[in-house]
């Protein structure tokens, strides 16, 4: 539930917040494209792998290991202690990754296949959900600053014209920050189609 107090002719402020909501969907749809796998290895794609060990239940992979993508289909993972190694492979072989680990005793390497056109369309059909929750995302703020001002305005504290502004500016937020999450998409899924 968003928090905001709404003042008479003072649409900058409110702007100003419902811009700070929006932007968190985008931001979060942003960390998800990062993780669908283009034709490139990047460690963006494994970062967020859980991992068990230390007694932890889960941590990130990129806090327990040293990641990187030496060429264009090789990702590889030097753990900073070397007994978490089993602990790691466990956590790729559990992840959505859809890689197999080779652990050599010291690190551990991902080699990614060619992507054939089915997972390329699987691929796809994973941004197309990304995008959707994220557009959910938007519509639900949008919704949400909408009751601010139907409440605002059924209690008498902003008038009529100043509530319909305030419609005019959430419309205008909702579809800017729509066109900014579809054009992401597009670009994502150009890279998906091209490598």
């Amino acid at each position: 539930m968003i928090e905001l107090t709404i003042t008479e002719n003072d649409t900058k402020s409110f702007e100003q917040a419902m811009d700070v909501e929006m932007s968190k969907g985008i931001k979060h749809f942003e960390r998800e494209l990062v993780t669908i796998r283009t034709g490139r290895a990047h460690t963006g794609m494994i970062e967020n792998v859980k991992v068990s060990c230390y007694g932890m239940p889960s941590v990130a992979l990129k806090t327990v290991a040293a990641l990187s993508a030496p060429d264009a289909r090789l990702l590889t993972i030097q753990p900073w202690d070397a007994s978490t190694l089993g602990d790691i492979e466990k956590g790729i072989k559990a992840s959505d990754v859809g890689l197999t680990p080779i652990n050599d005793g010291k690190m551990i390497r991902l080699q990614l296949p060619e992507m054939s056109s089915t997972r390329r369309e699987e691929l796809v059909k994973i941004l197309h959900k990304k995008l959707e929750e994220c557009r959910v995302a938007v519509r639900n703020v949008r919704k949400e600053f909408n009751n601010l001002v139907r409440d605002s305005k059924k209690g008498k504290k902003i008038s009529e014209d100043f509530a319909n502004r305030l419609g005019d500016s959430i419309k205008k937020l909702t579809d800017k920050y729509i066109a900014q999450a579809e054009l992401m998409s597009k670009k994502k899924e150009e890279e998906v189609k091209v490598f």
